[in-house]
Order: C-alpha cells, then sequence, then structure tokens
C-alpha cells in the first residue's frame, strides 16, 4: 500500500512538473518575439510593389560589467542592435515605404543560452530571425508626371500644309 501513494504522489509531481515546465516556456516564447514596427491599413498613394523577406540577424549581448561570474548578476546590453530603418533599407529609401512591419523573432536564442554559461555571464550569442514588409510606393516625380488613368488623351489631327503628318493640337 506504500507503492500505492507513492506512485500517485510521483505522477502529481510530475504533472506539476510539467505544468510550471509549459508556463515557463510559454513565458519565455512570449519575450522572445518583439514587434519593432507594425503601420497598417494606411492608404499608400501609388504603390509600385511589395517588398518582404526574413534573414537571420545577429543579436548578441554582453554583460554591463564584464566580469567573469559576477556578470550573471548583471544586466545585458546588445552588441549589434536592430533597427527599423538598417532592415527596411533593403526594400528601399524610407520616405518611399509604407504599412512598414518588422519583426524579431528570438526563440533561437533559448537554446544559445549555453555561451553565456561558457563565458561565464560575460556574453551571450543570440541569432534572430527578422522577418520585414512594406509596400514601395512611386517616387513624387513619378507620381506627378503619371496622367490619370480616367483622362483620354485628345486625337492628333492631319493638316493639309503638312502633307499628310499628323500634328497634335
Amino acid at each position: 500500500m506504500v507503492t500505492g501513494r507513492r506512485s500517485s504522489y510521483m505522477g502529481s509531481a510530475a504533472a506539476g512538473a510539467l505544468v510550471a515546465a509549459a508556463l515557463v516556456l510559454g513565458g519565455c516564447t512570449a519575450l522572445t518575439r518583439d514587434v519593432l514596427v507594425k503601420e497598417s491599413g494606411q492608404p499608400a498613394q501609388a504603390v509600385a510593389s511589395h517588398c518582404s523577406g526574413s534573414e537571420w540577424m545577429d543579436n548578441s549581448m554582453i554583460a554591463v560589467v564584464p566580469i567573469p561570474i559576477v556578470a550573471f548578476a548583471m544586466p545585458t546590453q546588445e552588441l549589434n542592435e536592430i533597427k527599423t530603418d538598417d532592415v527596411l533599407r533593403r526594400c528601399g529609401p524610407p520616405e518611399r515605404l509604407a504599412n512598414r512591419s518588422v519583426e524579431v523573432n528570438r526563440g533561437a536564442c533559448v537554446p544559445t543560452t549555453l555561451t553565456r554559461l561558457i563565458t561565464l555571464g560575460v556574453w551571450h550569442w543570440c541569432p534572430a530571425d527578422v522577418t520585414y514588409s512594406a509596400d514601395v510606393t512611386l517616387p513624387p516625380s513619378a507620381v506627378a508626371t503619371t496622367p490619370p488613368p480616367a483622362q483620354a488623351q485628345p486625337q492628333a489631327q492631319i493638316e493639309p500644309s503638312y502633307g499628310g503628318v499628323a500634328r497634335a493640337r
């Protein structure tokens, strides 16, 4: 009978550990996603194309006080900060971008905490997956010179003095 109580205790302890692990991992997952910018619903004037992509970037961190073991208790600072303008530069000039979106997923940083243990808290390697998208608009000069599609162009008329050569009036 002692074994019956022990197995039920082990089962509830395992279930409790499983719930705790799920909560901790769920919290870590929530902290690994960061939206740098999300503009949506803006009517873009004369959209020429849509630019989107995803790439891996280094988002490593170093302790503010880089003394081994002491560094575990110190806050960290990013070595390679991921900036919205730097990421969206792949799409074109900032003044021609509309409906911009940049999201950083640091989920791969969780298993790489081993680098922080190896360096005794001084450095943490963090590969981040950066996803971006934007609508690219026409340059202002192209918008001004493009005739509206609803207007029809006047037809050229033939004048007899030019020997049958069409001349627009």
